[in-house]
């Protein structure tokens, strides 16, 4: 599908990658992985075309479709959530637009037997035809059922797209990736602001998919669910396996461990050669010898040993003064967003030291009443905050509060008091900002980068309670095991929201779930509220998914009649979703009769009421067969 033979990128002088070369095939899919700053994001900008390498080659096949799901999504101002996902059928919209133009003529004119008006038919037959090949008759089905796939409900459809939060811009960018039906995906963080959810979701799209998929990931579940290959970008070099991520890192280590004695096992042949040559050069007898050994020890392959990046953050958060025992109290607290009431009557209380995690699907409230503690949104109820509190925050996107024409330096300076500015340089060099590096503006950062630049920035301020909505986003897997081991050791307070169950495990003492506006606390770690949920994992929580019990046990009563309710359920849902599929195909046929004959078609008795009905009945069976997998969901 794609040969990238030879291809160099270099910034500033340097390198980022050098002739790296490698080849996608369909069924692979690849983990792009590497430190932040590597060059990850850049090489699918590369693959998607959107940028030009300084030399090499990337080959592709004719007419190969690729689909780019990028860090940021844009979204152009005023779309609803089905005029977004409509984007993905760009060329059956144009056809759209030209049956519209061409039955518009049709109708205007009268001059049946001019050539021109016979034309017209022909090119209404020639773009019909066009329009049938592509699914035109089937895409806003196919676009509904996909949307609903993804936790879309009907009411959704029409809203704007700027009313929905990242998370939900996400799930829409990726059903027009799905809708798109492209040869090869490239994904960038494509779990940023995804909740458990939809990253399940997307998992089992990917496992299914037949094409080339490229994924920039630093989740390690995600990557050993999904992948089944592995290339590294480590100082200018790739590393390519045919293994997931965890199996990658054991393949790499071994290999680098057998490289190593290699190497030794040849440094000890070579002093010896050496030592001969020496003591052979002194005799005269021996000289043509030695000239032998020099001349064998010059065409020695020397081993190589992959040279390892293991540059991390060094990270400590100090605590600025001792506040008193109560950090934060709320008391009936509410928050509506219009007619959307997000959260309701929430009472909570923060006592110092505590550790806690806000856990639970995007929109439920957790970010929201995150900004409520810091003061950032207002709300109903009371939050009273505790005698000697400050609260440093680290919003969820806070490296886009950032001045892209701002050097990295000046951005720290600029932020820093006079008692901490002459410290502006170390903090920097903890956070891997090094050198000639703090020249760098902020705009040629990597979304790492930033959020390592964001983290610095935020230690400039004075605080004793943390509060961080997704502080591991963009960051590198090393990274998030430096930071999370620097809020291991914080002595204050903190509260993380975070979907990211390896980064929460042994770093909370408590745990709220946030649902339907509510939240429900569970006092003790990550692994006690899941234990205490009977899930298998934090994974199927968010869907809703009870652990198997391992013990037997003989049925119950309940158990029989909920198969017995069960079964029933998938009858009507199989006999809902016959009829749909009867009911679109009479609807697309009157679609058809409608742009090849439109005033016979419409001058059948009773054609307007019967069109409609169907249209109707339709709009009915689909709103049946939601909740009827609703309440599968639910029993099952």
């Amino acid at each position: 599908m794609l040969n990238i033979h030879n291809l160099s990128v270099a910034f500033g002088g340097e390198y980022l990658f050098e002739e790296i070369a490698f080849r996608l095939n369909g069924g692979d899919r690849v983990g792009l992985i590497g430190k932040n700053g590597a060059g990850k994001s850049t090489l699918l900008k590369l693959l998607s075309k959107e940028m030009a390498p300084d030399s090499g080659t990337i080959a592709t096949e004719k007419d190969i479709r690729i689909g780019f799901l990028k860090q940021d999504i844009d979204f152009e101002q005023g779309r609803t959530v089905l005029e977004e996902s409509y984007q993905a059928f760009a060329e059956i919209k144009a056809l759209e637009m030209q049956l519209d133009k061409i039955n518009q003529e049709l109708a205007e004119r009268t001059d049946y037997e001019s050539e021109s008006y016979n034309q017209l038919m022909v090119d209404l037959t020639e773009v019909t035809h066009r329009y049938e090949i592509l699914g035109g008759y089937n895409y806003q089905g196919d676009t509904e059922k996909v949307l609903i796939g993804l936790g879309f409900k009907r009411k959704d459809f029409d809203k704007l797209t700027d009313t929905f939060s990242g998370g939900w811009r996400m799930r829409i960018e990726l059903a027009k990736l799905l809708l798109q039906n492209n040869d090869v995906l490239l994904l960038d963080e494509p779990t940023n602001h995804l909740d458990i959810e939809s990253i399940i979701w997307l998992e089992q799209f990917l496992k299914n998919y037949s094409g080339a998929v490229v994924i920039v990931s630093h989740d390690k579940m995600f990557l050993d669910n999904v992948t089944n290959r592995t290339i590294e970008i480590s100082l200018g070099r790739i590393y390519d396996y045919n293994k997931p991520y965890s199996k990658f890192l054991e393949l790499r280590g071994e290999i680098r461990e057998q490289q190593l004695n290699a190497q030794k096992n040849q440094e000890k042949q070579i002093q010896q050669t050496e030592k001969l040559i020496e003591k052979f050069r002194a005799k005269a007898t021996k000289a043509s010898m030695a000239q032998s050994l020099i001349k064998k020890l010059d065409k020695i392959d020397r081993i190589e040993v992959d040279e390892e990046d293991n540059s991390v953050m060094n990270v400590r958060f100090p605590v600025s003064v001792t506040p008193g025992k109560v950090i934060a109290e709320l008391e009936n607290l509410s928050k509506s967003y219009g007619e959307n009431e997000v959260l309701n009557g929430i009472n909570l209380l923060v006592e110092r030291s505590s550790k806690t995690a806000f856990v639970g699907q995007n929109g439920q409230g957790k970010t929201t009443l995150a900004k409520i503690m810091v003061g950032e949104l207002d709300h109903e109820g009371m939050v009273k905050i505790g005698h000697n509190v400050q609260i440093g925050y680290f919003a969820q996107n806070q490296a886009e509060y950032l001045d892209g024409n701002k050097t990295i330096l000046d951005t720290m300076i600029d932020a820093a008091n006079e008692k901490n500015r002459s410290k502006v340089r170390d903090i920097l060099g903890s956070f891997l900002f090094r050198g000639d590096e703090v020249d760098k503006y902020v705009k040629v950062l990597s979304g790492g980068e930033r959020n390592r630049l964001a983290l610095a920035k935020m230690l400039l301020q004075p605080f004793n309670v943390l509060v961080m909505d997704e502080p591991t986003n963009h960051l590198d897997i090393k990274s998030k095991n430096v930071l999370k081991q620097a809020l291991q050791n914080f002595e204050g307070t903190l509260v993380l929201v975070s979907h990211d169950r390896d980064f929460l495990q042994g770093l909370t003492d408590r745990v709220y779930e946030f649902k339907d506006g509510g939240i429900k606390e569970y006092l003790g770690d990550i692994d006690f509220y899941l234990e205490q949920r009977k899930a298998e994992d934090f994974r199927k929580i968010e869907k809703g998914e009870q652990q198997i019990q391992v013990k037997k046990e003989k049925p119950k009563a309940n158990d029989y009649q909920t198969q017995k309710k069960l079964k029933s359920l998938k009858n009507r849902l199989s006999g809902v979703e016959k009829k749909i599929s009867q009911l679109e195909k009479d609807i697309a046929t009157i679609d058809h009769e409608l742009l090849m004959d439109y005033d016979s078609t419409i001058a059948k008795p009773g054609f307007f009421d019967d069109y409609q009905g169907k249209k109707d009945n339709l709009e009915t069976l689909m709103e049946e067969w939601e909740k009827l997998s609703n309440d599968m969901e639910q029993l099952d």
